[in-house]
């Protein structure tokens, strides 16, 4: 009797093995920690979440549910380079963390040369605040809230003088910022986040939804369908600035 050949094995040494389906997104799993990664192939508009604690020179806990500065970056260069993505919907709920990843993260959203949208969902806190404020437009939900407060490190009392001044130089950071990228003046910010009777045992001011658009932190009271609706509105304005400069 003839053996059966096996039609497992490939018929040449030289044929490549067929790769498991779904590894790419169990790549995506292990690395982002989502369990349904979107498939953004055909959309022109990239979604990225701020969520949980954002991570920067220190590595958190692992029970810790955090945004590593060092996955966010390289995906905004990648958005301002890829020619098919032509917005950015940045959505947040986050309690803050690393003052400098922030502001990092911040930085690189406003230096964005294609249009982009916050969207605040459930919480944008402490360092939050900033990255909130970086797009061209940002949204807050109604039940939403931004806890405005000072620079800190531990709580503990400060004895070094240079200390101080390093913390005080990048609250300065953070002031400028959040004013310059958005409506509230630099009394008003001052005001919410040296405000003593508005969180307990604590110092600052926790902003609710309509609140943050009344001192004009945030544009609009809204959700994720106002906030696309503005995205695309910007995105054709920017196609139509781009067509109109290609004319001339």
């Amino acid at each position: 009797m003839m053996d059966t050949p096996n039609t497992d094995q490939p018929s040449s040494p030289d044929q490549p093995k067929k790769e498991i389906k779904g590894s790419g997104i169990l790549d995506k799993i292990q690395e982002l920690g989502q369990t349904n990664v979107p498939d953004m192939d055909h959309s022109n508009i990239h979604c990225m979440t701020i969520i949980g604690q954002i991570e920067g020179h220190m590595q958190l806990p692992p029970q810790n549910k955090t945004t590593k500065y060092e996955h966010i970056i390289p995906q905004l260069v990648a958005i301002e380079q890829n020619p098919k993505i032509e917005g950015l919907l940045l959505i947040l709920n986050t309690v803050g963390g690393d003052v400098e990843a922030g502001l990092a993260i911040s930085e690189m959203v406003s230096s964005m040369s294609k249009p982009s949208v916050t969207l605040v969902l459930g919480g944008g806190h402490s360092i939050g605040v900033p990255i909130a404020v970086a797009a061209n437009h940002s949204f807050i939900a109604e039940s939403a809230t931004m806890t405005i407060h000072p620079v800190r490190l531990t709580g503990l009392v400060i004895g070094v003088p240079q200390t101080f001044e390093y913390l005080d130089k990048m609250q300065e950071r953070v002031i400028n910022f959040v004013t310059n990228h958005s409506s509230i003046s630099e009394e008003k910010f001052k005001e919410l986040m040296l405000s003593k009777g508005n969180l307990t045992r604590d110092i600052g001011t926790n902003v609710v939804g309509t609140d943050a658009v009344e001192y004009g932190l945030i544009n609009e009271v809204g959700g994720i369908g106002p906030a696309l609706k503005k995205l695309n509105a910007l995105i054709e304005d920017y196609r139509n600035q781009n067509q109109d400069e290609v004319i001339q």
